[in-house]
């Protein structure tokens, strides 16, 4: 897969609409408040008006929030265009586009994903573009019921950990971290197996972490620092960046998109100054390749 920096300016094709996707209910949408308002963009305009045009975009579920707002900004400058979101885990998504899901653009949280959707001939392979970055970070609930006060804490034996299953991007991510760590003196090379020990259960995804922990329901869990944008009830743990992994998100327009030229004109935002200025709102970090 040739992972492109810049967008590729593309004209509008046929306007067809795809089947409606199901959506996956493991995700709460944040949403900007007075406090914390979203910065002033918009989406540019189709260079063609369109009419009854349903957008398909599968995403990874740490964009829910990010990219739920600018499906709004992409559809209020494009009257006509509705754009729907299947928010899942990645490695899910991938498996569903893989299997003749309809689908008009895929944004996965790892290159590994996208790629398994490049090799199934669902993506060109030079048609994904790295859009943003993401870090981990350690979730804890706000009353502390652990009492985690360090990293080290976490592989202390009862404590209840929640982790992103390993094929979920965040997942890996998560076990690279453990990885890292079992290397540095300062945890011991048993600080892996040790926190591996007190998992209480492997999520689906992200946001299925992040929930379960708001809800007290474990004592502390890894996912995107992205991922508490909004979210009340939690407090976080740092992970030092020597430790910490660089998860890097690849998105493209689908082969075969009903609407060709609408997906590569939401791409295109994404990438744009515009929507950039929101993924960084939402916690993200710009791409650094």
């Amino acid at each position: 897969m040739t992972l492109l920096i810049m967008p590729v300016v593309m004209t509008i094709g046929c306007a067809g609409e795809p089947a409606p996707t199901s959506q996956s209910p493991a995700t709460e949408v944040a949403v900007p408040t007075e406090e914390a308002p979203l910065p002033a963009t918009e989406a540019a305009e189709l260079p063609q008006k369109l009419e009854d045009v349903t957008l398909t975009v599968f995403a990874a579920a740490s964009l829910a929030d990010a990219f739920t707002q600018m499906g709004k900004q992409f559809d209020a400058a494009n009257p006509g265009v509705t754009t729907e979101f299947n928010f899942a885990g990645s490695n899910q998504l991938a498996t569903q586009i893989n299997e003749g899901a309809p689908a008009d653009v895929f944004a996965s949280a790892n290159i590994a994903q996208m790629d398994a959707v490049v090799e199934s001939g669902r993506v060109a392979a030079d048609a994904p573009v790295l859009f943003v970055t993401n870090r981990l970070v350690v979730v804890i609930p706000a009353d502390n019921p652990g009492e985690i006060q360090s990293l080290q804490d976490l592989a202390e034996p009862g404590k209840l950990i929640l982790l992103a299953a390993e094929e979920v991007p965040v997942g890996r991510y998560s076990l690279e971290f453990l990885d890292k760590a079992s290397a540095d003196p300062a945890f011991g090379d048993s600080f892996r197996d040790d926190v591996l020990a007190n998992v209480a259960s492997y999520e689906e995804n992200v946001r299925s972490v992040l929930n379960k922990v708001a809800l007290g329901e474990a004592d502390a869990g890894i996912v995107y620092t992205s991922d508490l944008f909004g979210v009340a009830g939690v407090e976080s743990l740092e992970i030092p960046d020597a430790l910490n992994v660089l998860a890097e998100y690849p998105i493209a327009a689908l082969s075969g998109s009903e609407n060709p030229g609408v997906a590569a004109a939401f791409v295109e935002y994404v990438l744009s100054t515009p929507g950039q200025a929101v993924m960084m709102y939402f916690g993200f970090s710009p791409s650094v390749r």
